[in-house]
């Protein structure tokens, strides 16, 4: 079976795996870091959602081979205490319901904050349309992302 060499959240890693075998595999299975979801399997609910090269990803269809030498960060990498905005701001508000989908949420939103650290509603709507909460908790997670804004343009980060 080939390796890989993977930097998730600044750290490298070797793993074996086929080549088409899934981001979201090597993340759970290989490394070990279970805040990345299983959702639908197919990309299309967001709940795998890592950020590669700081842009949000579907970590279910995306396979190893594709992405040696690029920079993966997962919910765990985001901040190492639960500090970063977005995080302070899903749980100022308390964005959860079941919190299933949640950890692609922070990671479709900390990338939207990232490239637009002001963004409108619609800037929201459009950023977070891939991530799909079956609670619909979507009012309190755009909420939590303008929370989040403001956090930023105070120089919090």
């Amino acid at each position: 079976m080939p390796t890989y060499k993977l930097k998730i959240n600044s750290q490298e890693y070797t793993i074996e795996a086929e080549a088409q075998t899934p981001l979201l595999w090597a993340i759970r299975d290989e490394v070990g870091l279970t805040g990345t979801k299983y959702g639908c399997g197919i990309a299309q609910c967001g709940a795998c959602t890592v950020h590669l090269n700081g842009n949000p990803v579907r970590s279910c269809s995306l396979p190893v081979s594709a992405i040696v030498g690029q920079e993966i960060t997962t919910i765990e990498g985001l901040s190492e205490d639960s500090s970063h905005p977005v995080q302070k701001a899903w749980l100022e508000v308390q964005a959860p319901q079941c919190g299933y989908c949640q950890s692609g949420q922070i990671m479709s939103a900390s990338a939207l904050l990232e490239k637009n650290p002001s963004p409108s509603d619609e800037d929201i709507d459009q950023a977070m349309s891939g991530n799909i909460c079956r609670c619909g908790t979507y009012h309190r997670i755009r909420k939590a992302i303008h929370l989040a804004s403001k956090e930023i343009s105070n120089g919090s980060k």
